[in-house]
């Protein structure tokens, strides 16, 4: 008899489960408590209950190449950065083509997951669904929570003086739907992340007056990086990252906020983060700066205190009479259907092993899907995580005892820390995370032997972008068509944007963009090592 897998939600994570649960043998069954699949992506002109939601001018930040299923190219023709209607559009394309909708039960609400009295025996759980009102138990050999966490949004209400008496109206950034309402109006937004610039850029067209309030700042970037080409298509290397964590850390340093300042001077601006070296994810917004200069938007500090119409910040200027305060301050993970302790088994933290897996289950029966977070796509990584899981859960894997896992946490969340510094997040390195989920599996790319083999693959590989496809380059679940879509993958980013030909596709020069970054740290590096 095949595992019965329950999956939770039928987002992009929930997607890529029922896939890896079928390659695996295994036999899933995805809730979802909308009518289609997408999650966050499923745009909706109104704000639903225990839904994510997003605005209708929603487009990605991370590039095409960059953020596919690894066997699942877009169409050539699709653009760069998709507005959320055509990613969107893409989803259910791969769910009708990988026959994965016939695993789905829409409109489905979890209401609650428990042990089974037999789980130190058999690891099963007891799943309860609710559809038109009727309640109904099954048990399952593992479950699979993919429901995301973007849901409930985290409103400031107890840090903020003063918000009480506040006479304008106050929202978070999840309710806003659009700027029509905000025309004339003075508004503040509290958050510098991606929502919170959006919608303050957007606003800033219509209404009289947009601040943004920051505590801490953010670095800025641009969709558009060096020579045009799409950020992450530059950034997210193999090479890259290699340099990161090879060299020593005040030249890493040094390095990345150099790189951060490429556009523009952050501390002109307002924006310059407390400690810049932080590889914290950066807000991505091509108009932030633009509208500064133009006076439309501006940035102040974190805010002090409200009056009745007014906002008085930390370096005691003041915005009066405010009309709307708008939170952009992220959200709270839950899932209300799961007790708390299987998620936060220590100190009332989120404790996962390699951010999946919590580390005191008795089986590991239980994994938590898409819930960390990098500067890569959500949707390769979605897919490595799950394709583990299925394997673990198949008994193809095995996890480390318990005490290895909990050492691996707390070794990782020390470098957490360094790198990413304090947040409720489960934050990693791309490129290292996703070659840790894939030496798991057998999937990780053998660079040196590609070297070898296939040297125009290999170089690709190491200096090009990680494009997801790497992942599906070798080992179990190896998809045929992954070294040609590596190989002509600059093809599909060039072929929407160069609607008018007037002489031959430019590529990218890795070699000459790394000489031309590393030539003054090359040059310091030996008086420094001198000095000491």
């Amino acid at each position: 008899m095949a595992k019965k897998v329950a999956v939770i939600g039928a987002g992009v994570s929930g997607l890529a489960s029922i896939r890896c649960c079928l390659e695996e043998g295994l036999e899933p069954t995805c809730f979802e408590r909308s009518n289609d699949v997408g999650g966050l992506w499923k745009f909706s002109e109104h704000v639903e209950e225990d839904r994510a939601s997003i605005y209708p001018s929603v487009f990605t930040n991370s590039s095409k190449e960059m953020m596919c299923f690894p066997d699942f190219p877009y169409p050539e023709d699709y653009p760069n950065f998709m507005h959320h209607g055509k990613l969107q559009e893409y989803i259910r394309t791969f769910a009708e083509k990988k026959n994965l909708l016939r695993y789905i039960q829409f409109e489905t609400l979890v209401t609650s997951v428990k042990k089974c009295p037999s789980f130190l025996v058999t690891g099963q759980w007891e799943v309860v669904s609710e559809k038109n009102g009727k309640q109904e138990s099954t048990i399952f050999d593992a479950v699979m929570v993919c429901s995301g966490h973007h849901v409930y949004p985290n409103l400031p209400n107890d840090s903020l003086p003063g918000l009480g008496q506040f006479q304008g109206h106050y929202l978070h950034s999840r309710e806003y739907k659009g700027p029509e309402a905000f025309k004339g109006k003075r508004v503040l937004v509290i958050g510098l992340g991606n929502s919170g610039c959006d919608i303050a850029v957007e606003l800033s067209r219509l209404a009289t007056q947009v601040m943004i309030s920051t505590r801490s700042g953010s670095w800025v970037m641009s969709r558009v990086w060096e020579d045009g080409y799409p950020w992450d298509r530059v950034y997210i290397t193999r090479f890259a990252s290699f340099l990161q964590n090879a060299l020593p850390s005040f030249l890493s340093d040094w390095l990345y906020v150099k790189k951060m300042n490429t556009c523009f001077k952050h501390e002109n601006y307002g924006l310059m983060p407390l400690n810049g070296a932080l590889r914290k994810e950066p807000v991505f917004n091509d108009e932030l700066p633009s509208r500064i200069l133009c006076g439309t938007l501006s940035i102040k500090p974190g805010v002090k205190e409200f009056t009745e119409t007014s906002a008085v910040f930390e370096d005691g200027t003041m915005f009066e009479a405010i009309d709307f305060v708008i939170f952009a301050t992220g959200y709270a993970y839950a899932y209300p259907f799961l007790d708390d302790s299987i998620i936060k088994s220590r100190n009332n933290e989120v404790t996962l092993f390699k951010g999946i897996f919590p580390p005191m289950m008795e089986k590991p029966t239980l994994a938590v899907i898409g819930f960390v977070q990098s500067l890569g796509a959500a949707i390769p990584t979605a897919d490595q995580q799950a394709r583990w899981a299925a394997k673990v859960f198949a008994n193809s894997c095995t996890l480390p005892t318990t005490k290895e896992m909990m050492d691996d946490i707390d070794m990782k969340m020390g470098k957490k820390l360094k790198w990413f510094g304090q947040s409720q997040t489960l934050q990693t390195d791309y490129v290292t995370y996703m070659d840790e989920l894939g030496s798991f599996i057998g999937a990780k790319p053998n660079i040196p032997w590609l070297f070898l083999t296939d040297p125009q693959l290999a170089l690709q590989v190491f200096f090009g972008p990680c494009s997801p496809y790497q992942f599906r380059l070798m080992g179990p679940g190896k998809w045929e068509g992954a070294r040609k879509a590596i190989l002509t993958q600059w093809d599909r980013t060039v072929k929407p944007i160069r609607t008018r030909a007037v002489s031959e596709a430019h590529r990218p020069q890795p070699f000459y963009n790394l000489f031309k970054s590393l030539l003054f740290p090359l040059l310091l590096l030996p008086v420094l090592l001198a000095l000491y």
